[in-house]
C-alpha cells in the first residue's frame, strides 16, 4: 500500500492503516449516540448521467477488508452504479474521518450474498436472501434503498484519505494495490 502524509507541513506523523481498519472491523453503529458526532452515517457519492454528483446516506458495513452496502437497482444510486461504478464512500468515526474512492461491484455469488445477509442480520437488520438467491429482502430497510429486492455491492477501493480527529491529529492518503 502506498501512503502519503498530507499533514507533513504541521509535523504530524502519517496515520497507520491497521489502526483505521481495526476501528472499521469493530463496527460503526448507526444507532444514535454511538459515534461522531452522535452516530456514524456513511455517505455514498455516485455520478449522475449528466456528470453531476449524487450523494446519499447508506448503511454500509466493513467486512473482509472493504465496505459493503445494498440498494435497489432502480434507485438513483443503483442506476448510477450500473452505468458507472466509480463512487466514493465517506464516514466520520470516533477518532477519524474517512473517504474511500473506488468502484462498486455488484455481487451475484449466492454464497457471498447469503454471508452478507447473515452479517447484517447479526448486526440488527433482519435481512435474508430472497427467492432468487442473489438479492436481499426484509421487513424494512432505509427509505433510500427503495423497495426490495436489494442487491449487494462491494466497494473495491482505489484510494482512501483519513483525517485523525484526536491528538496528535494528522491526515494520510492511502493507495491500494
Amino acid at each position: 500500500m502506498d501512503t502519503k502524509n498530507l499533514a507533513d507541513l504541521y509535523g504530524s506523523p502519517p496515520l497507520e492503516w491497521p489502526r483505521i481498519e481495526a476501528q472499521l472491523e469493530a463496527g460503526l453503529s448507526q444507532a444514535p449516540g454511538t459515534g461522531g458526532p452522535d452516530r456514524h452515517t456513511c455517505w455514498l457519492a455516485t455520478i449522475n448521467a449528466d456528470g453531476s454528483p449524487h450523494v446519499t446516506g447508506i448503511g454500509a458495513m466493513w467486512a473482509d477488508g472493504t465496505f459493503w452496502f445494498e440498494t435497489g437497482k432502480e434507485t438513483r444510486k443503483g442506476r448510477n452504479l450500473a452505468r458507472d461504478p466509480r463512487c466514493t464512500l465517506s464516514v466520520a468515526a470516533d477518532e477519524f474521518d474517512l473517504v474511500v474512492d473506488g468502484d462498486a461491484q455488484l455481487v451475484t455469488d449466492p454464497a457471498t450474498v447469503a454471508a452478507m445477509a447473515k452479517r447484517w442480520a447479526d448486526d440488527g437488520w433482519p435481512a435474508r436472501v430472497d427467492e432468487t438467491g442473489v438479492a436481499l429482502t426484509a421487513e424494512f430497510s432505509a427509505p433510500s434503498a427503495g423497495p426490495p429486492p436489494w442487491f449487494v455491492y462491494r466497494l473495491i477501493p482505489r484510494a482512501a484519505t483519513a483525517l485523525l480527529t484526536v491528538d496528535p491529529g494528522g491526515a494520510t492518503r492511502f493507495r491500494f494495490p
